[in-house]
């Protein structure tokens, strides 16, 4: 596959997406005309794009879907449930026919031909009475939506390199206006010596009179935006090409200048306004002629480039550290100043990389809407899916990593947790159940919560199911917390019925399996009729952690640094005379836990121990080691398939002399020993 079809399916997987998201957003409001046009303008982009890079299936596919869309918008169509539905489909199918041999696949051939004759059936159904007006007034409606707009289309001196003629884009600019004036720009051709036939030297600017909006003309140089300066805006509400003087004075401008000047621009729309009695605002900023200072706002990057930088970056902090150890241990004071400032430039570098390598929540947030969408269908529920802080950003192997657990988390919500309308309207509930998303930042951490409004967790037949499971004492004394974590054991459900979506036995333990993968936690909080919330907590990335490196015996650790709360030195006699290994710290009882005995380690204690408190969930807790060596950026390394059971241990980092030290996970350590003491 070339570069140029790669591209392409990059872009058009994006306007897939934001298809979807448009369709679920018409769902809602079925009258909503600039939907319908944006529904109408993706699937242009679609067909035009995949003609161009040879995807013909996606372009003969959305061909009839566009005529419908136009039909619509023209108002010669309704939006129905039959239309909505095929749509939803359609996008689903749009993802297949990205693979170029997807029409190879049985399967798929034959939904593509079933989509197609439902495609076919809804045009054979249109009435072709678009309303009572008659042809005049239809005219003089599309009159009053006529606007001038200004294009300036500089594209870079190598854009023929790969194929693109920038005078079949200027045709195609051309053919979605009713009338429209074309000045090249030539001042930049060179002498005939230096002249290189196989360049682009001309740049064109563009009075264009249309009634489609500024996205569809923005479209046609889609796949042309990172190889060009682009500049579209209206600049009036009205046929200004209409007028003579106008047309005649904007040509003299081009013969004396080779360009126009917006202020010119601006006097001249000025009186043609003040002729028809209308206004143009603003009409000196919507006029702006890019310029080579104009900067491009962003970039499409392969993650696997992404990838690498953070590798690099990676192995950057490691020899860093390597250097710092070697300052410190020779003491050549040139040298201390030059490492100081390779660390504070790593540093900079390491969280500029992470910010790159950061995305949005709301990227996966369309898939789940249309989740709830067909499983509320399903199951004959009205479910609404409220989202907050989607803008909220995490690392894209978190976000990879996390689409999973969420799924299972939304299907037992919709499967067990929101009852039918009947069911809630007797529990005195709206007939409407909500799942309600949330995702914000906690430190150096991001939070994300489910929580729905409906049955709850029956406490009592949860532990019922544990005892008849053997997985639980009959007398044992459980607290609610401890019932709820059952639902998170491997093979435990209470559901009666298997189904398509749960009851298999298979969810909840795969949720926490996965977030812990990704250092994540999970914890799980019911009300029986009530409702559930479900709450995730992640770090914002994987790769590198600012720690703080602690000694035990003669094994180095380290603690992540976001959770440290405050260090205390004490005399080992104190945490040896403790009862129930608690210690008053600052006027505060603090539990503690001493490492070298919880892990086992040999030899005698020092004579003074350092207490470290860390934060779990809202208490302090305190941590007692050797000694603190101080703060270091961990590279985080896997410690392979013989330590994947040791849930204490996050991973491990190479220090500054090439020893090993183990990162441990604070939240694990304390819930272990909690459980064995």
């Amino acid at each position: 596959m070339d570069s140029f079809q790669k591209k392409f399916i990059e872009e058009a997987t994006d306007l897939i997406n934001n298809l979807e998201l448009a369709v679920l957003a018409l769902e809602q409001d079925i009258k909503n005309n600039e939907l319908i046009a944006e529904v109408f303008r993706i699937m242009h982009s679609l067909k035009g794009g995949g003609g161009m890079f040879g995807f013909e299936d996606i372009s003969n596919f959305t061909h009839n879907l566009e005529t419908i869309y136009d039909e619509v918008r023209n108002g010669n169509l309704p939006v129905t449930e039959d239309l909505l539905s095929v749509t939803f489909s359609s996008v689903d199918h749009l993802r297949n026919l990205l693979n170029a041999d997807a029409l190879n696949n049985e399967h798929i051939k034959k939904n593509h031909e079933i989509l197609l004759e439902r495609v076919s059936a809804i045009l054979q159904k249109k009435g072709a009475t678009p309303n009572t007006s008659t042809d005049n007034q239809f005219e003089e409606e599309t009159k009053s939506n006529l606007q001038t707009i200004y294009i300036y289309f500089a594209p870079n001196e190598s854009i023929m390199d790969n194929g693109t003629n920038p005078l079949y884009l200027i045709d195609e600019l051309c053919s979605l206006g009713t009338k429209s004036l074309v000045f090249p720009r030539t001042n930049k051709i060179p002498m005939l010596s230096r002249f290189n036939p196989s360049k682009c030297y001309t740049a064109w600017e563009v009075f264009m009179v249309t009634d489609v909006s500024l996205n569809e003309v923005q479209d046609v140089f889609i796949f042309v935006e990172d190889e060009s300066e682009i500049e579209v805006q209206k600049i009036a509400s009205f046929d200004a090409l209409a007028n003579e003087d106008f047309v005649e004075k904007i040509q003299e401008l081009y013969q004396k200048k080779n360009h126009f000047d917006p202020a010119v621009i601006k006097s001249l729309l000025k009186d043609i306004a003040n002729q028809k009695k209308s206004v143009v605002a603003n009409v000196n900023e919507k006029l702006k002629v890019f310029t080579k200072e104009n900067i491009i706002s962003s970039i499409r990057v392969s993650s696997d480039k992404i990838d690498q930088l953070m590798n690099l970056v990676s192995e950057l902090v490691t020899t860093q550290a390597s250097l710092s150890l070697y300052v410190e241990e020779n003491q050549v004071y040139e040298l201390n100043l030059l490492a100081e400032n390779i660390e504070n430039i790593t540093r900079q570098l390491r969280d500029t990389a992470f910010s790159i390598s950061l995305i949005p929540i709301e990227t996966m947030l369309t898939r789940f809407h249309r989740l709830i969408r067909d499983l509320s269908a399903e199951f004959n529920k009205n479910i609404e899916f409220i989202t907050e802080g989607a803008e909220t950003e995490l690392d894209k192997t978190l976000i990879q990593g996390l689409t999973d657990p969420l799924m299972h988390i939304i299907r037992n919500s919709v499967d067990h947790g929101i009852e039918p309308e009947d069911e809630r309207i007797k529990k005195g509930k709206t007939p409407q159940g909500m799942i309600y998303f949330k995702a914000f930042y906690s430190g150096a951490n991001v939070v994300i919560k489910i929580q729905d409004d409906g049955r709850g967790i029956d406490l009592e037949k949860v532990k019922q199911k544990a005892i008849d499971k053997e997985i639980i004492a009959p007398d044992a004394k459980l607290s609610e917390r401890e019932i709820l974590d059952l639902v998170f054991i491997p093979g435990f459900s209470t559901a009666k019925n298997v189904t398509d979506v749960s009851g298999r036995g298979v969810g909840m333990d795969v949720v926490k399996r996965k977030i812990d993968e990704i250092r994540g936690s999970v914890e799980l909080e019911s009300k029986e009729n009530i409702g559930t919330t479900i709450t995730i907590k992640l770090p914002l990335t994987l790769s590198i952690i600012d720690g703080l490196l602690v000694v035990i015996g003669d094994t180095k650790y380290v603690l992540p640094l976001n959770l440290v709360n405050k260090i205390y030195a004490y005399e080992h006699e104190t945490f040896k005379d403790a009862f129930n290994n608690i210690v008053v710290v600052d006027g505060e009882q603090i539990p503690f836990y001493y490492l070298r005995e919880e892990f086992d380690i040999p030899g005698n204690p020092l004579k003074v121990e350092q207490l470290v408190l860390v934060k779990y969930e809202d208490k302090k807790i305190g941590l007692v080691v050797d000694n603190v060596v101080g703060e270091y950026q961990a590279v985080l390394k896997p410690l392979g398939k013989l330590y994947k059971n040791h849930e204490i241990i996050s991973g491990a980092t190479i220090l500054g002399d090439g020893t090993i030290a183990l990162v441990l996970d604070t939240n694990k350590i304390i819930n272990e020993f909690s459980f064995k003491n």
